[in-house]
């Protein structure tokens, strides 16, 4: 049998998945690329993130990049 993982991580991974949803599209209508990509990031690396404390921290991450990154 496998793990799933804890509640904490299903929560922090469905939080950066509704905010990677909204970069994604702010990034395709805009036509921004870094919004886009963090978008679909976000959306996506939950599942490869198996602790809770680096989901957090990438998220982070990848929520901050666009206010730094522009193009």
């Amino acid at each position: 049998m496998t793990n799933m993982g804890s509640t904490a991580q299903l929560v922090w991974g469905m939080l950066f998945g509704a905010i990677g949803m909204g970069f994604f599209v702010y990034g395709k209508r805009q036509k921004a690329f870094v919004p886009l990509f963090c978008g679909l990031a976000l959306c996506v690396f939950p599942y490869f993130v198996p602790n809770v404390y680096a989901l957090v921290i990438v998220g982070a991450v990848l929520i901050l990049l666009p206010y730094f990154v522009r193009f």
